[in-house]
């Protein structure tokens, strides 16, 4: 297929009515189209295929708030009540905190870790130590939780989504938080990030990627120059009905192979954090 007929196809999509208001990343679309048309014999076929493959990596069914609407509650929020005196940099007020939840309870991802959120990252931090420069990698809304991370404002934090509406409210937040704005729109699996970090997350989203492209973790995590790689997976379904823990371990070990990185597991409730440590990657 000729690069302009590939491009239309991009657009086509990218304008159609199920995605225009995304704003979703060129990119992306432009992969998995390419990928199609590889193994399909038709640019019908493939654009078919290329439509459901799709509609798995953007998961609308796993929710998303009225962006509009939540940067305006954040605004207010925000303005409603000044940060009481002897507060600590990166602490936030409460009523901060419930905009947060009830922006991140519109994505089935962030909701499932709801519950976890006073003692998630404490677990976490105590392996890898408090980062101060993160990766969030295909972040959703979890840069939304940064109130419940005992972080520093000076953190420099790094967030990747190919959803262009989610980066501007996350970039939002965060200048509301007195933070960077460092929210990119970004396809991490096509154009991985060579930004140096302490951490960085990868949360819920390792299974979605092999469905993707089958073997595509392996390389992406190789590519981080993180110190440490915090990958989650869900240990039972969203029903709840079925425990997925040893199916997610097998996955991790198959992605990690023969590589020489230390890994530990940190069990929550309703999902698995695997804390990979790269310090023998050369890369790292």
């Amino acid at each position: 297929m000729r690069h302009e007929e590939l491009n239309a196809l991009v657009e086509e999509i990218r304008l159609s009515r199920k995605y225009r208001d995304l704003d979703i990343h060129p990119e992306t679309i432009r992969d998995v189209l390419q990928r199609e048309l590889q193994v399909h014999r038709s640019p019908k076929e493939a654009l078919k295929a290329a439509r459901q493959k799709l509609h798995n990596i953007i998961a609308p069914y796993l929710g998303d708030p009225d962006y509009p609407a939540a940067a305006q509650a954040l605004e207010e929020a925000f303005r409603g009540e000044d940060l009481p005196e002897g507060t600590s940099s990166g602490e936030t007020t409460e009523s901060v905190r419930e905009v947060c939840l009830q922006i991140m309870a519109s994505h089935a991802s962030t909701r499932e870790r709801l519950p976890l959120l006073d003692h998630f990252y404490e677990r976490i931090f105590a392996h890898t130590g408090k980062p101060s420069t993160i990766l969030d990698l295909a972040c959703g809304l979890n840069p939304l939780s940064f109130p419940w991370m005992g972080l520093s404002t000076e953190t420099r934090y790094h967030a990747y989504d190919i959803h262009g509406p989610r980066v501007e409210l996350i970039n939002h937040f965060f200048r509301l938080q007195g933070m960077a704005p460092l929210a990119a729109a970004r396809d991490v699996l096509v154009d991985p990030p060579a930004q140096e970090a302490d951490v960085g997350f990868f949360f819920k989203e390792a299974h979605r990627f092999e469905q993707r492209h089958k073997g595509a973790n392996r390389t992406f995590w190789q590519a981080l120059r993180v110190r440490y790689l915090l990958v989650s997976l869900p240990s039972s379904s969203l029903s709840g009905r079925h425990d997925l823990a040893e199916r997610q371990r097998r996955l991790v070990r198959s992605i990690l192979g023969d590589l020489p990185w230390t890994v530990q597991e940190i069990v929550f409730e309703n999902e698995l954090v695997f804390c990979i440590e790269k310090k023998n990657d050369a890369g790292s």
